[in-house]
Order: C-alpha cells, then structure tokens, then sequence
C-alpha cells in the first residue's frame, strides 16, 4: 500500500516536488547512530554499492553524488577529451536543461543534437552525426547519451537498446544512460536493471535516487571498471564526494533491500496510466507521446489550459507546446481524479 500525504491538492509539475518515501527516511534515520569513517568508507556505503551489484547482476563500480546534473556532468566528462563530442536526442535534459554542466566539466565537449521520435534517439542519427564531417576542424563524436525514460515519458525497449547500442559500438563510441527514471522503466517494461542497462551495451548508467524517492542523491554506476579510473578524483574536484557519505548512501539501502523502488516506481507508471486514461475521454485531449512510464503528455484545448491554472493545478507546458503531468511515488487516485474532475469542468456550460 501506497502512504502518502492526504492533501489532495493538484502537484503534477514533477516528482521532484514529492517528499522522501518512509523507506529512505527510516534509513537515513538509523543511518544516524554512533560514529562512522568518512568520505565513503564506511560499513552502509559498502553495503549499498554490494547490493546494486546484485541488483545489475554484475562487478560495476558505483559513486554516489548530490544530483542528477553532476552524475550527468562528471560521468559524460569521463568518456571525453575537450575536443570530442556527445550525441543525444535534440529533447536531452544534458542538451537543455543542465546550464552547459557537461560543456563545464569536459572543458568543452560539444553535444550534437540528434532527430528523434517520441522522444527516442533514432539508430540511423549516430551514423549520420558520425559521418557528417571527419576533417579535424569538427568535434570527433565519442560517447552516445540516452535518457531513460525518455524527456517525453517514453521508455526504451532492450531490443531498441540494442539498436542503438550497436549503431555507437559500430562507430567506436561508449554509451550513456541519463537513468533518472530508470526505476519507472524498469517498472514498466517487467525486464531486470541488467537487461535495460549493461546487456544492452550500456557503458555508464546515473541512476536517479530523487525521483524515486529518496531525499537526495544520485549514484553513477560503471559496468565497464576501465572507464571510472579516477572518477573518484572528479568527484572530489567538482565538491560531490560527501565527508559523511553514509547520508547520502543510506537511503539507497531502505528502498533497494526491501524491493521498494520498483514498488514505488510501478505505482508512479499506474497513477501515470490512470490520469491519462481519464483526460483523453475529454473533448480535444489527446496524448502527445504515449504513456508509458509516469509522465503524462497531453495536447489540452486552451480552455482546459485555462481552466487548470486557475484551479491552481501544478503542471508545466514541455516539449511541442504539451502540457506534461509528472506523478511520482506519492500520487493517490484522489489527486489523479480530482485533476480529471477540473479539467472536465472546462466543458460544463
């Protein structure tokens, strides 16, 4: 059973504006007795990065940092020099929403923006991008970047993993996950974290921790160990390597052990599914990219618009003009159908 608030008022802006689940917060609270060696060598950190490597199935070496922008930021910049380049989708949170953080931290590394659809990275675009230019004076590509789910909600299958991972490894490049819902399409798809990550061809994975309920914190997994030599140094340099790690990584342990974070996850996907079957029954509402993980992207009549912000309901304009409704561990029916409810009241006479 899903505990959450009782407020019931409308916050579908992100599932960032969700608070910590019970689980994480148990965690960091028992995390809180007695004394404990710092900066990551203490019992919990250990015991967490052991129990992602049972969750992957495989030795990859993990890190723990604040936030999504320096997972993000730190790990593109540790498969490239200043003068390579990174492909993602032209939709890319590293593209447009982390204020040139990857650029920062890589001295310079440029990203090209590849074509896509509902919000995928089309395979063919690596090629293209790779064999645009070869002459010196254009950034030489080195690292494919994907987002799962995707900026649209969408969710990257195994096998459209393997496509692209088999276009970048055709071109010598590595492959990076923003995986800041990851757990949403881990949770979707029914697959294990190993199949959507590492099997696929994955090289570098930032797992999202906030959105999934956690206070904070991201972690940076490795599954090829060659690729994190001296990670640990950037950590430390960009002031991400926590002096009481044990923070930072205990809550990781509360929704890992017990199996929550696909729980709270799949509950996040079936509010997501619950909301969107309501709006499309409504005159003009119709999906902007399918439904597939927990964010929803409809095209709304701007009466209904209209209607919803003077309901005070919390919900961004995203991508193509959609109007894009997050829900996230802590959503309850009540607020998906009280949402529903305000958005039909546009049509009443």
């Amino acid at each position: 059973m899903i505990h959450a608030t009782t407020d019931l008022s409308v916050q579908f802006a992100s599932d960032n504006t969700a608070g910590a689940c019970p689980e994480a917060i148990d965690a960091l609270v028992a995390a809180n007795a007695g004394w404990q060696p710092s900066y990551g060598t203490d019992e919990i950190t250990h015991r967490v990065c052991d129990r992602l490597r049972e969750v992957f199935e495989t030795d990859c070496d993990v890190y723990f940092v604040f936030n999504g922008t320096a997972a993000n930021a730190l790990s593109l910049a540790s498969l490239c020099r200043s003068y390579h380049s990174v492909i993602c989708a032209d939709c890319a949170h590293v593209e447009t929403d982390e204020c040139g953080a990857p650029e920062f931290f890589s001295n310079g590394t440029k990203l090209l923006r590849a074509s896509t659809v509902d919000g995928k990275l089309v395979p063919a675009e690596i090629g293209r991008l790779v064999h645009l230019r070869t002459d010196i004076h254009y950034p030489r590509p080195r690292v494919v970047s994907l987002t799962q789910a995707s900026e649209l909600g969408t969710v990257y299958t195994p096998q459209e993993l393997a496509a692209v991972s088999h276009a970048a490894r055709a071109a010598g490049l590595h492959l990076h996950m923003d995986g800041a819902r990851f757990a949403n399409a881990v949770a979707a798809l029914g697959c294990s974290p190993a199949d959507l990550s590492w099997r696929a061809g994955v090289d570098v994975l930032c797992l999202g921790g906030t959105k999934m309920g956690l206070p904070l914190g991201e972690a940076v997994v490795f599954f090829d160990r060659r690729l994190s030599e001296e990670f640990a140094w950037r950590c430390k340099q960009a002031g991400q390597l926590a002096s009481k790690m044990r923070y930072l990584a205990a809550p990781w342990l509360g929704v890992l052990e017990s199996g929550t974070w696909l729980a709270r996850a799949e509950h996040a996907n079936r509010m997501a599914r619950r909301l969107a079957d309501r709006l499309v029954r409504l005159p003009g509402v119709t999906l902007h990219a399918p439904c597939e993980a927990n964010g929803v992207f409809v095209n709304l009549p701007t009466a209904v618009s209209n209607q919803l912000q003077a309901a005070d309901v919390h919900f961004y304009t995203f991508i193509g003009g959609a109007a894009r409704f997050m829900c996230s561990w802590a959503t309850t029916e009540e607020a998906v159908d009280r949402l529903a409810m305000l958005a039909a009241d546009a049509f009443e006479p």
